[in-house]
This record gives C-alpha cells, sequence and structure tokens, in this order.
C-alpha cells in the first residue's frame, strides 16, 4: 500500500483498484485520507498495482458527479473517469452531491 496523496486543487488522482480518475475540486481542512475501492488514490502517472476493490467499498462511481466527505463537506472531488470502487475517506464512502435547488421565480 502507498502513502496518502496530499490533497490539492487540480490534482488529477486514480484509482489501484479500477478505472475511477478524479480530480481534487477542494481539498477542506486536509484531513480526508482518499481512497477508491479501500486503497489509496495515487497520482495519475503513477503505475497501476492492479488490486482489487474490497467487497464493501466496490459500488462504482459516476463520471461527471463531485462527491464530498461527511467529515469535511469542504471537500470535493469531480470524477473525470468512471470505475467499479467506492470513493472514500478511508473506510466511509463519500456522498454524492447534490446541485442546490434554485429559487422560485414567481
Amino acid at each position: 500500500m502507498s502513502a496518502p496523496t496530499a490533497l490539492r486543487p487540480g490534482l488529477r488522482l486514480r484509482s489501484q483498484t479500477c478505472s475511477t480518475e478524479v480530480i481534487v475540486v477542494r481539498t477542506g481542512a486536509g484531513t480526508v485520507e482518499l481512497t477508491c475501492g479501500g486503497q489509496p488514490m495515487v497520482g495519475r502517472d503513477a503505475d497501476a498495482a492492479g488490486l482489487e476493490p474490497a467487497a464493501d467499498l466496490a459500488g462504482g462511481t459516476q463520471v461527471g458527479k463531485r462527491y464530498t466527505a461527511e467529515s469535511d463537506p469542504d471537500v470535493e472531488v469531480l470524477v473525470t473517469k468512471a470505475g467499479a470502487g467506492t470513493l472514500a475517506d478511508g473506510t466511509v464512502p463519500l456522498v454524492l452531491k447534490t446541485a442546490k435547488p434554485l429559487p422560485a421565480s414567481d
């Protein structure tokens, strides 16, 4: 297992367990350990480990969607390539960020 990568805006990461790739949009307080399929995310240029996602972290990701951590809602990542692993803060799955409703125009 490789060391966790320090998050910074614009950082491109990929999963060691599937084809998931993300871009960090916001970093928050910097306390999130970004994982996918139970393994730490690595730089986009790093060699693939070829690991399998953990059974309880194999829910998949959706391309074009933004995910945030429950422990630090200011953390936000954008999925650029979907995969079979679940994005997580350690072992706690990230939450799919929903759009804010627009005010009614009466």
